[in-house]
């Protein structure tokens, strides 16, 4: 086994050589990934050093009847390990391999004493089942073979921090079989740094959540800083949220003596926006890759320098299979609770339990189970004590900080961000935290433990559904999400996207057709709508057919001929594609017939971006070439996304229509004539513009005219102000995304209410 191996002779199967993240940066590497260039200390290198130099049989002697639980005891001998470690030489043949991969890495990268990163890879770290967050140490900005030799040693010795030992001894790893390699890395001066979830490490939805703070990394993921936190829909391919926060501090090299420094950050970049729309664009475009070629939802940290985003970690997340449903506490009226403090919600639950504030490491062994531990921030070395806690609330850190990974991982609910909570919560007293909104309340809530009583009655409130006129339906992207999408009470659902379903084969739809596997295919399609559709029966369900746009298909296996496109969203996607492959289609249409022929008859059919009716007929031959008879067998309709199709929705009608559905992101992007993932012109993006509500008013009134059902899926769907609008307009349906269907539900109920009083008023007027 080598002492010393590149990045480019490294994959993700080489844990047990390079550890997890030196395995992962190998794998990131050779799969094309912008990652720095670097080299993997091995584990064998380790074991050599700890065995040649007699230390392993020292370390286990320490180890040995070790009580994990006794923090002072496991602190003490944390420390006597690493000194051990730290101040025994590395054999020569050992120091000669890492200097000559140091001075090869020199010349690769045209730099004499290249600064790297040092970072600690253990072969027990970043598993499919174990997150090891922060266990382990990393160094930046060592300059020189000298500081290279002692910072690995340091991070040789890291492998026996508290917290890493009592991590091992909880999860049931042998000490002694966990090695730990050491990458040695080009550093990046980073301006801006953070970390990027390729799903929502929360609740597991399709939405990458990215966090970012100015400088290194190092702020982010310790939760030093509360960094900016952007949420981003990968389905819809556009930014849900962006939270500007004030971040204080920074993590930066110093100018003069090149060490990493802590420093203040400037006070006009306090409350600036970290990132811009092409940095998201940059980050979300390499996020969907690393997952799409781990097949696998992704916990990866970045950084940007003169910007170029470079990848500096990537890992499994762990926590997706222990996520649960949290409901919100009943029992209690807002009015009647009384919020402490707020910050981000990183870990749902709810929980009471007593405030023990935290300022130093030597206050942890305060923490008895049950206690809420409130701090500034937590570290790994806090773990012991955050296993016995009931809660965490910190006053820094975001979502994806380590207070918030660990809670996640222990499955405690956790309140990060919050900027005060060590000031503003008195030690011993009772809260109760809310890690899903983010919120600290006053004293004790009964959740779960009220009398049987107390939950029937609130049961039966619970259970009463506000009527509506308006159908209040739900926006579905992921089959996987169904029953979730259901439990809303929705009408059924407004859109169901197949873009999910086709991607996440891996695979372009036309290289089945294209290999005479078509069937598979339409056995993908039938597994997938079936979950839906078999959910919500007899509930409808509007498919919506194709509409990826041409770079999503770049990734997959066969996508190496896609078309170069400067502008995907206005290029070859939705029934324009698919009337060019006109087999795609064919296939769905396929797949909706045989979900027919089994009694699933609550499915209609919707078409993307028509904008002249022949693309409509062509369509519907389509589906009776397969034996599908539009109108007869199915509803039949289309998305009204382009001033085209609004303007002449009459000649739609003409052709043939069950219902229609606006697509307002798209219309609005259009009729404007802006992109509205564009910075420079974003703050002129809205639905509300005169010209965008004059055609969808228009579409509405044609339609109620000649009968056809009119809906609306976009994001105007949950904006009250567009919302009251359509309502009064005579709109029949709302679907809006799952999470948003109460709400929506509510304002329906109270804009009908206001239209029926106004018409009574008119009416008492008239007598």
């Amino acid at each position: 086994m080598n002492y010393v191996e590149f990045f480019r002779d490294l994959g993700k199967d080489d844990i047990p050589v390079a550890g997890g993240k030196g395995a992962n940066l190998g794998e990131l590497t050779n799969a094309g990934i912008p990652v720095p260039p670097g080299f993997v200390i091995t584990a064998e290198t380790y074991r050599k050093f700890i065995t040649k130099t007699g230390i392993a049989d020292k370390i286990n002697s320490m180890l040995k009847d070790l009580d994990i639980n006794n923090t002072v005891e496991l602190q003490q001998v944390a420390e006597e390990i690493k000194d051990l470690i730290i101040n025994t030489e590395i054999p020569d043949e050992l120091q000669r391999v890492i200097i000559e991969a140091y001075n090869a890495l020199c010349i690769d990268v045209d730099i004499e004493d290249v600064i790297v990163a040092i970072r600690s890879s253990a072969t027990a770290e970043d598993l499919p089942d174990a997150s090891f967050a922060g266990q382990q140490e990393t160094y930046l900005n060592i300059t020189g073979i000298e500081d290279v030799l002692i910072n690995v040693r340091k991070c040789w010795a890291s492998l026996f921090e508290a917290r890493a030992i009592f991590y091992r001894a909880e999860n049931d790893f042998d000490h002694s079989e966990v090695l730990i390699a050491v990458v040695v890395q080009q550093m990046v001066d980073s301006e801006k740094a953070g970390v990027m979830f390729t799903v929502d490490p929360s609740t597991g939805a399709e939405e990458m959540l990215i966090e970012g703070a100015w400088g290194l990394g190092e702020g982010v993921v310790s939760g030093t800083v509360t960094p900016d936190t952007c949420r981003y829909d990968k389905a819809n391919d556009e930014e849900i949220s962006y939270i500007i926060n004030s971040k204080k501090t920074m993590f930066r090299k110093d100018p003069e003596t090149g060490k990493t420094e802590q420093v203040p950050v400037p006070e006009d970049m306090v409350d600036k926006r970290v990132l811009s729309k092409s940095d998201i664009a940059n980050l979300t475009k390499l996020g969907r890759l690393i997952q799409k070629h781990y097949n696998a939802p992704m916990d990866t940290e970045w950084g940007i320098e003169n910007g170029n985003v470079y990848m500096l970690q990537a890992r499994p997340i762990t926590t997706l299979d222990d996520i649960k449903e949290v409901e919100d506490e009943p029992s209690l009226n807002e009015e009647e609770r009384v919020i402490i403090t707020r910050g981000l919600g990183a870990s749902p639950g709810i929980v009471s339990g007593t405030v023990k504030i935290i300022k130093d490491l030597d206050e942890l062994d305060k923490i008895q189970d049950g206690d809420i531990l409130v701090t500034t921030m937590t570290t790994p070395d806090m773990v012991p004590a955050m296993k016995r806690a009931n809660g965490i609330i910190t006053n820094e850190g975001g979502v994806t900080c380590h207070a918030a990974i660990i809670s996640r991982e222990l499955g405690i609910p956790c309140v990060s961000g919050t900027g005060e909570a060590t000031e503003v919560l008195e030690e011993n007293t009772k809260v109760t935290i809310d890690g899903k909104k983010g919120l600290v309340y006053e004293g004790e809530i009964e959740t779960a433990n009220q009398d049987a009583q107390d939950e029937t009655t609130t049961n039966v409130t619970a259970s009463a559904p506000l009527i509506t006129v308006t159908d209040v339906k739900v926006n579905v992207s992921m089959a996987e999400a169904a029953q979730k999408a259901y439990a809303t009470g929705a009408d059924g659902v407004g859109l169901l996207r197949t873009e999910h379903m086709m991607l996440a084969t891996g695979i372009v739809p036309y290289k089945f057709i294209d290999e005479g596997r078509e069937d598979e295919l339409v056995n993908v399609l039938v597994e997938n709508i079936l979950k839906v559709v078999d959910v919500f029966y007899p509930k409808t369900v509007w498919y919506r057919t194709l509409d990826a746009p041409t770079d999503e298909f770049k990734t997959l296996e066969g996508g190496e001929n896609e078309p170069d496109e400067a502008n995907p969203m206005l290029g070859w996607r939705g029934i324009r594609r698919e009337l060019d492959q006109p087999d795609i289609l064919k296939a769905e249409f396929k797949a909706i017939k045989k979900l027919l022929d089994e009694g699933y008859t609550n499915i209609g059919v919707m078409l993307p971006l028509l904008h002249k009716p022949e693309e409509l007929r062509r369509a519907k031959e389509i589906a009776r070439s397969v034996g599908l008879e539009p109108h007869k067998d199915i509803d039949f309709g289309m998305m009204v996304e382009t001033p085209a199709s609004a303007i002449i929705i009459e000649d739609f009608i003409a052709e043939g229509l069950d219902f229609v559905s606006f697509g307002t992101n798209d219309l609005t992007q259009y009729t404007l004539a802006l992109d509205r993932n564009n910075e420079l012109v974003a703050k002129h993006y809205t639905e509300a513009h005169p010209a965008v509500l004059k055609l969808l008013m228009s579409v509405i009134e044609k339609c109620k005219a000649a009968g056809v059902t009119t809906s609306i899926c976009g994001q105007a769907g949950s904006k009250p102000e567009i919302v009251e609008k359509l309502v009064e307009a005579g709109i029949d349906s709302i679907s809006a995304n799952t999470d948003a269907v109460p709400t929506i539900r509510k304002l329906v109920a109270k804009v009908e209410k206001k239209i029926m009083l106004e018409a009574a008023k008119k009416a008492l007027k008239g007598n």
